[in-house]
C-alpha cells in the first residue's frame, strides 16, 4: 500500500524528522509434553536464526529505499537471536568515502560516519520462552525501524507483518522532532496519518481484530492486533486436535485463549 503524502515540502536543510515503527509480535503454541515443547523452541530458534532475520531486515531496507551501512548479528544459547542494521537514506554513491570505508571495514563500524549512522537503524530481537507447567510456549519478536529523513518505515509495515504471521501484534508508530521549510517554519510531521491501520492491507485487516490508542497532538499511533479465527490445530505442536479427548481440548483452548487475551490487553487475568 502506498504512503499517502502531502505536497512535497521545500526544506531549508536536511529533513530532521525521526520516524519510528516498533513491533511486538507473538506466536503462541501448546505442546502436551516437555519433549514437544523443546522441539517447538528448537524449531523456532532455527526458523528465526540471525541469518534468516538478517535477510528479513535486508528486505526492509530495500523496501524503504535505504542503504545498509553496517550489520551486527548474534545467536544466543539456549534460544534467541538479535540483528542490528545501521542504514542511510537513499543509495550510497559508488566510490564515495562512505562506501570505501564500509567495504574496507568488512562489518566493522566505520568511525568516519558514526555521527550519520546513529540516525537510522533497524533492529530485531527474538524471545522464545515457555510456561513452566501449563504446556504453553510463546515466541516474541521485537522489531524497531527508525529512520531520519524522507524515507518512511511505514512502507515496510505489511512485509513485516507477513514475515512473522503472528497471532498477536502490538504496533507503535511515532514521529519525533521537527524540520524546517525554506521560510523557517517548523513541521512536526510530513505525511498524513490518523491510524496505523491506514497502511495495512485489507486482506490483513480482515484477519485481525484491531484496537487503536492514538495521541494525535503528539504524533503517537498505537494499534493492537489479534487473530479473529481460532482453530486449535493451528496452536498444537507435536499433537493433532483429533488425538485429544474432549475434556483436554476444552482445557487447552481455555489456557491458550487466556494467554492470548493477557498478552493482547497487557494484564494478568485472575479467576474471581
Amino acid at each position: 500500500m502506498d504512503i499517502k503524502t502531502k505536497k512535497k515540502l521545500q526544506l531549508y536543510g536536511f529533513n530532521n524528522l525521526t520516524k519510528t515503527l516498533s513491533f511486538n509480535m507473538y506466536d503462541i503454541c501448546y505442546a502436551t509434553n516437555t519433549q514437544h515443547q523443546d522441539e517447538y523452541l528448537d524449531y523456532i530458534d532455527d526458523e528465526y536464526n540471525s541469518e534468516r532475520l538478517t535477510g528479513i531486515l535486508t528486505e526492509v531496507a530495500n523496501i524503504i529505499g535505504a542503504s545498509i551501512l553496517n550489520i551486527a548479528s548474534q545467536d544466543y544459547e539456549p534460544q534467541g537471536a538479535s540483528v542490528m542494521m545501521l542504514i542511510a537514506e537513499g543509495k550510497i554513491p559508488a566510490g564515495s568515502e562512505i562506501e570505501e570505508e564500509a567495504e574496507s571495514e568488512k562489518g566493522q563500524h566505520p568511525l568516519a560516519v558514526v555521527g550519520h549512522l546513529d540516525k537510522s537503524h533497524i533492529t530485531v530481537h527474538t524471545y522464545p520462552e515457555r510456561h513452566p507447567d501449563k504446556g504453553i510456549s510463546t515466541f516474541r519478536t521485537d522489531i524497531d525501524v527508525s529512520t531520519c529523513g524522507e524515507i518512511s518505515p511505514l512502507t515496510a509495515l505489511n512485509y513485516l507483518i507477513e514475515s512473522f504471521t503472528s497471532d498477536i501484534a502490538i504496533v507503535d508508530y511515532r514521529v519525533r522532532g521537527f524540520t524546517r521549510d525554506i521560510q523557517g517554519k517548523k513541521h512536526f510531521i510530513d505525511h498524513k496519518i490518523n491510524s496505523i491501520q491506514n497502511y495495512i492491507t485489507k486482506e490483513t485487516r480482515d484477519l485481525y481484530q484491531m484496537i487503536d490508542v492514538n495521541v494525535y497532538q503528539e504524533n503517537i499511533f498505537h494499534t493492537k492486533m489479534i487473530l479473529k479465527e481460532f482453530d486449535l490445530d493451528n496452536y498444537l505442536f507435536g499433537t493433532a486436535k483429533k488425538e485429544l479427548l474432549p475434556g483436554e481440548k476444552k482445557k487447552i483452548k481455555q489456557r491458550l485463549k487466556k494467554e492470548m487475551v493477557e498478552i493482547f490487553y497487557g494484564t494478568r487475568i485472575t479467576k474471581a
